[in-house]
């Protein structure tokens, strides 16, 4: 990299005195860095949070928040950023204290410029460095997971879900995923971790639809010692567990009023407030959202908040359920043989093919959790190597035929309507295969097409 563009950097200079802030502002500015002030710790903290500098440059003392607490902050956001430490009273403690803590380097006031400036380049290119690293090694993590970590299915609604999740995977976008029980929502929330830059920070999950509105707002944003009953001491909130990776909020449409006030702050503030506390928490995590439920009729019901809406579904994926990924029963079936497998005794099992076609022929209303569940049973109530299709669930083998006409018809129907409600009861029997329909009804598939766009539901 070159000195000019090593000077380029973002340098954040935090002290709680204007005049040295104004001859450092100088100093980098002339030398072409592009320099940024805060006075004291305090403001430090909130424009590292905004400004996500390449460089911060701190004195040690000073009051409210000193550069040790500065230091503690950068390395939750950002391990990457070079942090130099600047103190007119140095010991051999102190300075062991910061390079324990990750200072980049400690330097001793009063200071030569040209030695600052030294430091400066070196911390920018270390800066750079670690910033092309990390671009090699997400690159790395895409290609080894467009070969072997994709989530399974080769259909094609399915790969257009996946190719959008590799598309937004690289960015910091708020991705908010809609889909049936059971389609694998975290599934693909942990496949667009695993492809972003922040694959090596955790991973946090929680269900907001299986936790009381008190406990669940403890666990999105932690508390404070006393601020309720049972409170015994500081807990950490997933929040501010998951800096530096990944929040998944499954099913946040289940969330109330009142926790979705606090979510909107978390999204437009970046900031969260434990329970019981009066201080904000900066945090840096990246949140993606997964729902079951329509969160625009949620909206005409006055049940969830519209400026949150538009504040999660920056970047939205919609999972297809299981009945519409038809090519990609064989392919599942054969993962979760396998995980099976390395995970019971027993060895390796088989399965008939007159099971795998009443597994075909199945509409699996409760998608790929469903289909896992049932495998699972019949992998225990096989005591040999070959499941067949008696050690399915009965629900399966069985499963309740559906209806040509229901009460709900209208007690003279026309000629069309008995058309349409033949049409689509000889679809449903076929699980949505338009080219075994025509067949079954003995027409040719153009003419079906025709007939179900004149009904409106050719998708």
């Amino acid at each position: 990299m070159s000195e000019k563009n090593n000077q380029s950097a973002n340098v954040l200079v935090i002290d709680d005195e204007s005049s040295i802030l104004e001859s450092l502002r100088i100093l980098l500015r002339n030398e072409g860095f592009t320099p940024h002030v805060a006075q004291g710790g305090r403001q430090g903290l909130e424009q590292i949070a905004s400004l996500s500098p390449d460089i911060v440059l701190t004195d040690v003392r000073m009051p409210n928040v000193d550069g040790i607490e500065v230091l503690s902050a950068v390395r939750k956001q950002d391990p990457a950023i070079p942090v130099i430490l600047m103190t007119a009273q140095a010991t051999l403690q102190s300075a062991m204290q910061a390079v324990n803590e990750g200072a980049f380097y400690y330097i001793q006031k009063p200071f030569r410029n040209d030695d600052l400036i030294a430091i400066l380049r070196r911390a920018a290119e270390h800066r750079r460095l670690r910033v092309e690293n990390q671009s090699l090694k997400q690159e790395i993590r895409r290609r080894e997971s467009s070969i072997s970590g994709r989530p399974v299915g080769k259909s094609r609604p399915w790969l257009e879900v996946l190719r959008l999740a590799e598309t937004v995977a690289p960015t910091e976008s708020t991705v908010l995923i809609q889909g049936e029980s059971g389609t694998g929502k975290e599934v693909v929330a942990r496949y667009i971790h695993t492809l972003s830059a922040r694959a090596e920070g955790s991973f946090q999950s929680i269900n907001c639809g299986a936790l009381p509105e008190s406990l669940l707002e403890s666990e999105l944003f932690g508390h404070v010692k006393g601020s309720f009953t049972g409170a015994v001491k500081d807990k950490q909130g997933l929040f501010a567990a998951a800096a530096g990776g990944t929040f998944f909020l499954d099913e946040i449409g289940e969330t109330t009023p009142a926790t979705q006030v606090k979510l909107l702050r978390v999204l437009q503030q970046r900031e969260v407030i434990p329970v019981g506390a009066t201080d904000a928490m900066p945090i840096d995590t990246r949140l993606i959202a997964a729902t079951n439920r329509d969160l625009e009729e949620a909206m005409r019901r006055a049940t969830f908040r519209q400026d949150l809406y538009y504040r999660l579904n920056v970047i939205a994926l919609h999972l297809p359920p299981l009945r519409d990924r038809q090519d990609d029963i064989p392919l599942l079936v054969e993962a979760f043989m396998k995980r099976l497998a390395s995970t019971r005794d027993g060895g390796e099992k088989t399965i008939s093919d007159s099971a795998k076609d009443v597994i075909a022929s199945y509409p699996w209303p409760g998608n790929v959790r469903e289909l896992e569940n049932a495998l699972e049973r019949a992998w225990i109530m096989t005591p040999g190597n070959r499941i067949e299709v008696d050690a399915l669930p009965d629900r399966v083998t069985v499963p309740t035929p559906s209806r040509l006409m229901d009460e709900r018809s209208a007690p003279n129907p026309t000629l069309e309507a008995i058309e349409r409600a033949y049409i689509m009861w000889v679809l449903n029997a076929e699980n949505g295969n338009k080219t075994r329909a025509a067949e079954s009804l003995g027409i040719d598939p153009s003419t079906l097409h025709r007939k179900l766009s004149r009904f409106g539901t050719d998708g």
